[in-house]
């Protein structure tokens, strides 16, 4: 019995033991330590979801939103808390390839399984609605909102505006910066790789309570702790939507590819920048539609080639007023002494034709720019120098990139003996290469962009400016406004030099071989020039500006395979300087028909020190000018180089 009680007493004192342990472990844990514990079952039941920021807007010189936002529905997979089992089901809601769709999450889960990727883009109202009913059984799948961007509905702007895409594993190592993930849109051309920076915005984050299961739960802390993204930076462009929309419209009607620049000659802002083929930016929106972008690529065309900064072809004859400027600024002839253009200028065993060889009989400087005589400038170069011909087409920046704020400008080419001697070796050229040169053939290449600064420089007597299309932009978070800072230069020709040019360019439009360039009211100076073309039928150029008396437009306008500049170009660069001088109406349409770049209403424009158009935010919009001289820096801290 004794034996008994205590084999009953020992049990007890290890029951009572045993209690006694797992009591004080719950003390611990529900009282001494549920701090650290409820934190962490906090984090475990919240998702923190990255918020994109809408993109900054790009608005043109009359205040139309050019390039906007719009919403659309995306579905995002975060890799550690989603079943592979379900990838066939997730594939079957989102009506896209298995295949595609576990590529998309192992690339994802190679950089951070635990940050959710988009898997799909754009999705429409069905989709939604079949995705939503099926959410419960697909853990680690968010429904969520971001932004694409809506363009105008008249005209494109595609190789201006530019587009974006998913950003690759390559970018994110090269740019080596933190704010960037594997699933963001970064600017790939135009405006929109350009401006990236101020473009982008900051993102943002949201909470979100969850279920074991990985269910969303309802917004954790009622929101309060969420973190607002901040919108990209407004870009004010020099650009006129309208001018725009017609410039692509003119182009469109040769049937031919081409560009055309038009430029503000007093400051440099880009007023209207097309180029043919274009494409439509709705291809890239939102998620690629892949017909359109095989169409784009296997087009014979190539649409995606931005011919005005990157078609380079001989100018012809609108380089003539380089060689006369030359001349006059070196004191190497009279401008009144005259010279008999016979049709036929000989150099060595060679014949040089002038006007199909039937000749302008005397000309003297003006009358040779006016009429196009080849005999007189093959004569004139000859008297200038080669030296002094290479001197001044530097002087106005050809051989060089215009700077313009566009990615892929190519440079073109402005040979010198220094080019000769290497290409052919010391002493193994002629100066007959000179002759060819003297009418703007030969080896020499000019892209659109830079005859239009030179056509502009020549109108406002000499200042050469970089061509920009950004005239500057609207902090969005201090909705301060900051003017952008772009090069310019005074060239040193005299005023009475660019008189002389002036009226020479003033003959052509009105006498000359630019007449159908004419436009009545308007006195218009312009030049046409024919780019030799081996492999077809010649390129037509033409530059011009107008008025004379007060120059507010100069353009270059190239057709491809058109023959004479004088006969396609030239009526190109009529309409335009027309519709922006003379009541702003398109051929067919009424007075400012055809823009329609954004739904949201814009309040009426108030005018700066700078003519800037202003779309009112929700905060005073205040306007910094840096002083003379000084560089912007951009959103990094880098320094903006202007130097020309």
């Amino acid at each position: 019995m004794d034996q008994l009680q205590r084999s009953i007493g020992v049990v007890s004192l290890f029951v009572i033991i045993v209690f006694s342990v797992l009591f004080g472990r719950l003390f611990y844990l529900q009282v001494l330590n549920f701090q650290e514990l409820g934190s962490i079952s906090t984090s475990n039941s919240i998702r923190r979801i990255r918020t994109q920021p809408p993109r900054g807007r790009m608005i043109d010189k009359n205040g139309l939103i050019v390039v906007d936002n719009q919403a659309l529905y995306t579905v995002k997979v975060i890799p550690s808390e989603f079943g592979k089992a379900k990838t066939n089901l997730l594939a079957w809601l989102l009506e896209i390839d298995k295949s595609e769709l576990t590529e998309k999450i192992n690339k994802a889960s190679e950089l951070n399984r635990f940050s959710a990727i988009t898997v799909s883009r754009n999705l429409n109202a069905i989709r939604i609605a079949r995705l939503s009913e099926n959410l419960w059984q697909l853990p680690g799948v968010i429904i969520d909102t971001d932004n694409k961007r809506k363009y105008p509905d008249s005209f494109h702007g595609a190789h201006i505006f530019g587009y974006t895409r998913p950003i690759s594993k390559e970018q994110i190592e090269e740019l080596d910066d933190e704010s960037y993930a594997p699933d963001d849109k970064i600017g790939f051309s135009g405006l929109e790789k350009y401006y990236e920076e101020w473009l982008r915005g900051e993102k943002g984050a949201r909470f979100e309570m969850i279920t074991p299961l990985g269910k969303s739960a309802g917004k954790y802390n009622n929101g309060k702790n969420d973190i607002p993204s901040v919108m990209g930076d407004d870009l004010y462009l020099a650009l006129d939507g309208g001018l725009q929309e017609l410039a692509e419209q003119l182009l469109t009607k040769t049937g031919k590819s081409g560009a055309v620049v038009a430029m503000d000659p007093s400051t440099g802002g880009i007023l209207a920048l097309a180029s043919a083929p274009d494409y439509d930016l709705d291809t890239f929106n939102g998620s690629t539609d892949r017909k359109g972008w095989n169409d784009i690529i296997t087009s014979p065309q190539k649409p995606l080639f931005n011919r005005t900064i990157q078609a380079v072809y001989p100018p012809g004859s609108v380089y003539k007023m380089i060689l006369a400027m030359a001349a006059l600024e070196e004191k190497k002839i009279d401008p009144q002494k005259k010279i008999l253009d016979t049709g036929v200028f000989r150099f060595g065993n060679r014949r040089f034709l002038s006007n199909e060889g039937k000749g302008h009989g005397w000309v003297d400087m003006r009358n040779a720019i006016t009429v196009s005589s080849n005999v007189y400038f093959y004569n004139l170069i000859f008297n200038v120098g080669f030296e002094n011909w290479t001197k001044y087409g530097s002087m106005f920046g050809f051989g060089e990139k215009s700077g313009i704020d566009l990615p892929g400008e190519r440079s073109g080419l402005l040979p010198s003996a220094t080019y000769y001697d290497k290409r052919y070796g010391k002493n193994k050229w002629t100066k007959g290469y000179m002759v060819s040169l003297a009418i703007g053939q030969g080896e020499l290449g000019t892209t659109p962009v830079q005859l239009a600064a030179y056509a502009a420089a020549i109108a406002n007597n000499g200042t050469l400016y970089q061509p920009h299309i950004l005239k500057g932009y609207r902090d969005s978070e201090t909705g301060q406004y900051f003017p952008f800072p772009f090069a310019k230069k005074q060239l040193p020709i005299s005023a009475s030099t660019f008189s002389l040019i002036k009226d020479g360019m003033t003959g052509v439009v009105q006498r000359g071989t630019g007449t159908l360039a004419k436009v009545p009211g308007i006195t218009i100076a312009g030049k046409t020039g024919t780019a030799q073309n081996p492999h077809g039928k010649d390129h037509a150029w033409f530059i011009a500006f107008a008025p004379v008396e007060n120059p507010k437009i100069a353009l270059a306008v190239l057709v491809e395979n058109a023959g004479f500049g004088g006969s396609i170009s030239a009526p190109i660069a009529r309409e335009l300087i027309k519709y922006y001088l003379q009541g702003r109406v398109m051929p067919g349409a009424s007075p400012q028909k055809g823009i329609k770049a954004s739904n949201t209403p814009l309040p009426t424009p108030e005018s700066t020190d700078n003519d800037l158009p202003v779309i009112e935010p929700e905060q005073p919009l205040n306007t910094t000018v840096p002083a003379s001289g000084a560089t912007l820096e951009n959103k990094s801290g880098k320094q903006q180089n202007n130097d020309l």
